[in-house]
């Protein structure tokens, strides 16, 4: 039997199976855009992408949808003239649920109910309709929430799989609440009764009145928040501002665009959620094996473009520093680097108690005894550097991030640049590839300039072009870089921005290196940036640190 899916709240999946319909709500993350993006406009939405695309790849034969948006709205009209569906049925329900509302609903219903019927060939099941409403309880015991607008159902996998309590999914389709209708209605009174509960559900952000929301967060079994927004989607960004100001226990922002692709980065961001809060031990990145060794405690740190070991000893004295390329595996890099600490050190595996791996790499590696998400053990390493640090800007290979700590060292927010490598190590070895420029050069070009070039873009595809047109206009070397460092700077302060930063503020990471870059945070944050000559081995000395309390 074909299924019928949905995409909203509002959709009547009672009426859908009192026609003899099986019914799915529809959340899949595909792979990529690429049928869609044929067919679509390349801005709408990453949802909108993936219906379309999940549509495109044949998956689909039937499909109500709801004029949630603009989006959907386009995305009707690409599947109508697509004839990919057997059936494809979009409802038109106003944003209130006033008099005039429920009347256009019910009209819309009474639409429905002859399409679908016709279609399936069948009659309205009055028993089935009432059979098929189901009360939605709000649990009795503790659990994380997922707010926000829709979370895909591979993501919704995954923070099942890292949070430490059951996850709930509150966010827009998955929260419908449609309460049973009462007995002795004809099939009129029926719908419009029947119009007037769907509209008078808990709204979502698409409704005028959005004041019963609040009912999401005031449960006292409520204790976290997981935030979710999609990429191109404002609706629910506004909610996200209040309740930063407003809830009581910890909140993580996640967007995504509705691919897996960035899965590595999120499953970053949820394993380090689930490491601040310290709702309960989190056992999914430790191993089996124990080791007994002589006192040496070792942090991998597996990053895009190197991969840095620190050994310590039973004082916390750093006794071995590597840092190596990775290369093409983040086991087999982690596996060199190791042997090249031990070399130097003058130790052996059986010296070493314990080992803790970190960075992207972290999961890969099995030589170790638990795995730490970076932006912990980012945090740990610079507050042993420095106690009175309360920001940490790290600027790697292939990512950014900036991390605030508390008075005793522990994370109490964090946010990460997108999948995009804008303002990165990566970026820059780039912009000095075609600048031809190595990059010890590329790190004083910079410091005396004479004109304040802009660099418009930080796409860094459209960066080198910008550099190439600058450098074809014979603006100066030491300009062009100069307006690198400052586009750098930029996007790295509006992340200090959005985390709330304040002093002392330290920077980690290989671009803590490229001194140009540091004078223009430095100066657009009117502070200095406290800067450790282990920098760049700060995630691994963390992770050292944290396999010293195993």
């Amino acid at each position: 039997m074909s299924v019928t899916h949905y995409i909203c709240k509002y959709t009547p999946v009672e009426l859908l199976r009192a026609f003899g319909g099986e019914c799915a709500i529809l959340n899949h993350m595909p792979d990529n855009f690429d049928l869609s993006d044929q067919v679509s406009h390349p801005n709408i939405c990453g949802y909108g992408k993936s219906l379309i695309e999940t549509c495109m790849e044949g998956h689909i034969k039937e499909l109500v949808l709801v004029n949630c948006c603009d989006t959907i709205r386009s995305a009707y009209d690409v599947l109508l003239e697509s004839g990919k569906l057997d059936f494809i049925f979009m409802l038109d329900m106003l944003h209130s649920g006033d008099a005039c509302s429920r009347q256009r609903t019910k009209q819309e219903l009474l639409r429905l109910a002859k399409a679908y019927g016709a279609y399936k060939g069948t009659e309205f099941d009055e028993t089935v309709f009432r059979a098929a409403f189901a009360e939605n309880k709000r649990p009795d015991t503790p659990y994380i929430s997922v707010l926000g607008a829709r979370v895909g159902d591979e993501l919704l996998s995954m923070m099942e799989r890292v949070m430490p309590l059951p996850v709930r999914n509150d966010t827009c389709v998955n929260n419908r609440s449609v309460p049973a209708p009462e007995a002795g209605l004809d099939f009129d009174a029926l719908m419009e009764w029947y119009a007037a509960a769907l509209l008078g559900q808990l709204p979502c952000m698409r409704m005028t009145d959005t004041a019963g929301r609040r009912q999401l967060t005031a449960d006292p079994h409520l204790k976290a928040v997981i935030y979710h927004t999609v990429k191109f989607c404002d609706y629910y960004g506004f909610e996200y501002s209040a309740l930063r100001h407003e809830l009581t226990v910890p909140m993580l922002k996640l967007e995504s665009d509705y691919t897996i692709q960035s899965s590595g980065q999120l499953l970053t961001r949820l394993e380090a959620f689930v490491e601040s809060m310290a709702l309960a031990p989190h056992t999914a990145g430790e191993r089996k094996k124990t080791m007994n060794g002589k006192g040496y405690y070792v942090g991998i740190d597996s990053g895009s473009t190197s991969t840095d070991v620190v050994i310590l000893d039973e004082k916390k004295n750093i006794v071995s520093q590597v840092i190596l390329p990775t290369g093409a595996g983040a086991a087999a890099g982690a596996d060199r680097a190791l042997e090249e600490a031990l070399k130097q050190a003058r130790l052996t595996a059986k010296d070493l108690t314990a080992v803790v791996t970190t960075g992207y790499g972290r999961t890969a590696i099995q030589n170790g005894d638990k795995s730490i998400t970076e932006i912990t053990c980012h945090a740990k390493g610079a507050f042993f550097l420095n106690p009175k640090v309360r920001t940490i800007i790290d600027i790697g290979g292939q990512d950014s991030k900036v991390i605030r700590v508390d008075e005793t060292g522990n994370v109490t927010n964090f946010v990460m640049n997108d999948k995009c490598a804008a303002g990165t190590g990566r970026f820059l070895e780039l912009m000095a590839r075609t600048l031809e420029l190595s990059l010890e050069e590329m790190s004083t070009a910079g410091l005396q300039w004479n004109e304040d070039i802009t660099i418009s873009s930080m796409c860094t595809v459209f960066a080198e072009s910008e550099v190439v047109s600058l450098i074809a206009q014979d603006k100066t070397t030491a300009d062009i870089v100069h307006g690198l460092n400052n586009a750098v700077a930029s996007k790295t302060c509006a992340l200090v921005k959005r985390v709330g930063g304040e002093g002392e503020y330290m920077m980690t990471g290989g671009v803590s290196k490229n001194k140009g870059v540091v004078d223009a945070i430095e100066r657009k944050l009117s502070v200095k940036l406290c800067i450790s000559d282990e920098a760049q081995l700060n995630g691994a000395l963390g992770a050292a640190l944290f396999a010293m309390e195993l």
